[in-house]
């Protein structure tokens, strides 16, 4: 179960990468793709961040990801400048696919489908 701390950290963690995607991330990954981080789970020691990014308008998700971690020194020192004196270390960050959004529309196609079928048979 994770500390107070560390929901904090990871809020403001969360708050000022997201800031940083939507000002840099058209370099990394190109304007055709809408990236959002959805959240971040520090660990106890707080020493490592992970980092949960949702993505939009590419099949190849996993492309985003690869590129994030491509351009890992330039995000990990251009988020040290916006965390400032907020935090006495910048974490180690880890990126991960938050396919949730995508599991909630295949769900509910499936929901409509067979609510569709029901329909019919009626």
């Amino acid at each position: 179960m994770e500390t107070i701390r560390q929901k904090q950290i990871g809020e403001q963690i969360r708050r000022f990468f997201g800031m940083l995607l939507s000002e840099e991330g058209s370099l990394i990954y190109g304007r055709d793709k809408l990236v959002t981080v959805t959240g971040v789970k520090m660990t106890p020691d707080l020493l490592t961040a992970k980092i949960y990014i949702s993505v939009y308008g590419t099949e190849n998700k996993q492309e985003v990801i690869l590129e994030l971690e491509d351009n890992y020194p330039h995000l990990r020192k251009a988020l040290g400048n916006k965390v400032g004196k907020a935090m006495r270390r910048v974490p180690e960050l880890e990126f991960f696919l938050d396919d949730t959004v995508d599991e909630m529309y295949r769900v509910d196609t499936l929901l409509n489908r067979v609510n569709e079928e029901d329909k019919g048979k009626s």
